[in-house]
């Protein structure tokens, strides 16, 4: 007859759907019970999600199948949360919090993540509550760069705490799963966790919640957009002509998204001699400018390659915080004052109604079964996409 201790081994391989933790690592598992050949699972979840009830019942009734006869799985969730929008219609599934900023590049290895440590950072020294959610699920670099890698993350109630460091609020995908560990993720999954990321996390009141896009367009950035108003969004890119076609496709992609765009920052624009303190041009300088006006926007801030940015984020130390008389940390500063005057000026407006899916939950509109329910809308029997 199974033990207790075999039931709660068996759970260690039941995954929490859309992380790489288990029900188990979670602290999920608030009771078992095990009678003759008859077993109890109970359990007290952070999502109220129905899809997640469900694989989870799915999952653990497949892991104990040849350890039990019958299994009873008793699942605790939060209610559905209400919709309560800051926008004028739409969805927002993170009411709490008042402005939503998307920091996007066309291509990774831009230092884009770099810059939304700094630009956070520098947004609560000037006194904004401010936090970060680390969206880049294939290079969750965030932890090791506001110096939270390795630390546990705490659960209270239902849901997940989030980190604060430098005065801000931080989650990352890789505090939620084992380091190193590859994602092999098809696009309905990362749907799912990025709204996790969003819901479940025990996000306070905030003023601004800077989200780490991964680079590209895809799936992670039309969730975001679909699931809460962004009030705007930044492109992060790098002199270079090569960098600058694919930021072509981040600001397309904003404006496609039905979402203001605040600016461009042209970062590793100039080298700054640590000896000398003078700046060299070795990549490029200034060649931003002809494309925020292409995109009727502006240049946000031409950003220094300094020795002390990369060694402040492999060391967990912000430059902007702790180097703030260098020349980086000012033009951080100042950068981040211009975002901020923007985000003031459109923050009322922010909307995600234009965006919203038409399709069922979960399908996407260029599956079969999106296709189907669009069939009386769209002629000659394509998915409707636009493709």
């Amino acid at each position: 007859m199974a033990t207790i201790a075999d039931i709660n081994d068996k759970l260690t391989k039941v995954l929490y759907p859309g992380f790489q933790k288990s029900i188990m690592d979670f602290g999920f598992v608030k009771d078992v019970q095990v009678e003759d050949n008859n077993c109890i699972i109970v359990l007290d979840i952070t999502s109220s999600a129905p899809e997640v009830e469900e694989q989870l019942k799915k999952d653990i009734s497949a892991v104990l199948a040849d350890t039990v006869s019958n299994v009873e799985i008793r699942i605790t969730k939060p209610e559905a949360p209400k919709q309560q929008s800051n926008s004028t219609s739409g969805q927002n599934i993170a009411p709490q919090i008042k402005n939503f900023v998307m920091v996007s590049s066309g291509k990774g290895g831009v230092g884009k993540s770099t810059t939304t440590v700094n630009l956070a950072v520098a947004a609560a020294m000037q006194g904004k509550k401010v936090g970060i959610l680390d969206a880049d699920i294939y290079g969750p670099n965030i932890p090791r760069m506001m110096g939270i890698s390795g630390k546990e993350v705490e659960i209270v109630g239902n849901k997940a705490k989030p980190f604060n460091a430098y005065g801000v609020d931080v989650m990352s995908m890789g505090s939620l799963m084992d380091e190193g560990h590859a994602l092999i993720w098809r696009g309905a999954m990362i749907m799912k966790a990025v709204q996790q990321l969003l819901r479940d996390i025990l996000w306070e009141e905030l003023d601004i919640l800077f989200i780490d896009m991964p680079p590209g367009t895809g799936d992670a950035q039309l969730t975001i957009a679909q699931s809460v108003p962004v009030t705007c969004g930044v492109n992060v890119t790098t002199p270079q002509h090569v960098a600058l076609d694919d930021s072509r496709r981040s600001l397309d992609m904003f404006k496609k998204l039905h979402i203001p765009i605040a600016g461009i920052i042209e970062n590793m624009s100039g080298f700054i001699c640590p000896e000398c303190n003078s700046e060299s041009d070795i990549f490029g300088m200034g060649t931003c400018e002809p494309l925020a006006e292409q995109y009727n926007t502006q240049v946000l801030g031409n950003l220094p390659i300094e020795p002390a940015i990369r060694e402040g984020g492999d060391s967990g130390k912000p430059i902007v915080y702790c180097n703030p008389e260098s020349e980086s940390a000012k033009r951080y500063m100042s950068t981040t004052a211009k975002l901020l005057a923007y985000i003031d000026e459109v923050s009322s407006t922010a909307s995600n109604a234009e965006i919203q899916p038409t399709t069922p939950p979960g399908v996407s509109a260029c599956s079969t079964a999106g296709a189907s329910s669009q069939q009386s809308s769209h002629s000659g029997g394509s998915c409707g996409c636009g493709n």
